[in-house]
């Protein structure tokens, strides 16, 4: 109810709060399809049910993580600073928002998987370098974690996809292949719950993260250390992302499913489970902040690889990291550029 009183009397707070709500929704509706898109493939699951299936467990990644380690949200949270100037910096992370919210619709109508969780990043740190007009605002000591996370999500998930798929070959070489496919489509059901729950174990924490600072900026504080999380924010942003999984997201299905290798349910179990295992550690480990798309995507090239690099679409591979190269440039610019105009005519 304080928090509620404190949005109807403060303008800076409810844009902020819009906002945010606003990009965890198109996160859950763009971003999330990465963590069913194996098992709708190989046809595991029909798409409604694997999409209220994600809903579900992205609910539950956000709430109990949360509740076990919040070390992610703490990590988006220390990253940038906005100053003391409540207006001004309310309205430079509104910027930020606002830039990330339009890099991932148009990644969206384009089909790419593009990773929120870098666009997040390099929104936040063009808002901040346009608000000081210079580096000062960025915390390089987090940002590192990021490019350790980077390292993880593209060789983690690329090396665990080739490893568990060889296991899994040699373990049932000589068993039938249609007893061993009808085995791992169960599975794989399992497999793709347990990559939705890390999608929503990692992705909500990076915007509680903002929320933390949207609600310290309003109260003229900065995060510059741990802050209790209310238990009606996990709920709040876990709601909202099930809600913006269960709109859907069958473009970024077929790219990253159907388009980039075409998977039996054994490989789909192998990328699942190799990108899960990947975010876990990261989640656990220092508060890194790893891209989900990023970690499933090269999981999936590494399943492919196993059987032979030429099972790898890498046409679609080079779309693919084509945005991801772009996305820290890009929307770190779209960042910057919409917080400056947002400060010359608000402030």
């Amino acid at each position: 109810m304080e928090f509620i009183q404190e949005v109807l009397v403060n303008p800076a707070l409810l844009v902020t709060v819009l906002l945010t709500l606003a990009v965890i929704l198109v996160n859950g509706w763009t971003d999330a399809p990465n963590a069913i898109a194996t098992c709708v493939s190989t046809r595991a699951l029909e798409p409604r049910k694997a999409i209220i299936m994600a809903a579900v467990f992205n609910f539950l990644g956000v709430f109990i993580m949360t509740m076990i380690n919040r070390s992610v949200a703490m990590t988006i949270s220390n990253m940038v600073s906005f100053g003391s100037d409540i207006r001004a910096s309310s309205i430079a992370l509104s910027g930020a928002l606002a830039s990330i919210v339009i890099w991932a619709t148009a990644a969206w109508y384009f089909g790419i998987p593009t990773s929120e969780s870098h666009a997040l990043i390099a929104g936040l740190t063009g808002a901040a370098v346009a608000y000081y007009n210079s580096f000062q605002g960025v915390n390089g000591a987090e940002w590192v974690k990021v490019i350790f996370g980077l390292v993880l999500s593209t060789f983690g998930g690329f090396g665990l996809g080739w490893g568990i798929t060889k296991i899994i070959e040699f373990i049932f070489k000589d068993k039938d292949r249609r007893k061993l496919n009808k085995g791992f489509k169960n599975a794989q059901i399992g497999g793709a719950a347990a990559m939705s729950f890390m999608h929503g174990a990692q992705d909500g924490q990076k915007f509680i993260g903002v929320f933390l600072i949207g609600m310290a900026l309003a109260k003229g504080q900065t995060v510059d250390g741990p802050m209790d999380i209310p238990i009606w924010l996990m709920l709040l942003s876990s709601v909202v992302m099930a809600l913006g999984t269960s709109i859907g997201g069958y473009r970024i299905i077929k790219s990253v499913g159907m388009d980039m290798v075409k998977l039996d349910t054994y490989q789909g179990f192998s990328a699942d489970a190799a990108a899960s295992l990947a975010l876990l550690v990261a989640s656990l480990w220092n508060g890194l902040p790893v891209s989900t798309t990023h970690t499933k995507t090269t999981a999936i090239m590494g399943v492919g690889a196993a059987k032979r690099i030429s099972s790898v679409n890498w046409a679609v591979v080079r779309e693919m990291v084509l945005a991801w190269v772009l996305t820290f440039p890009g929307c770190g610019l779209l960042g910057y550029l919409i917080t400056r105009l947002f400060i010359r005519v608000f402030v």
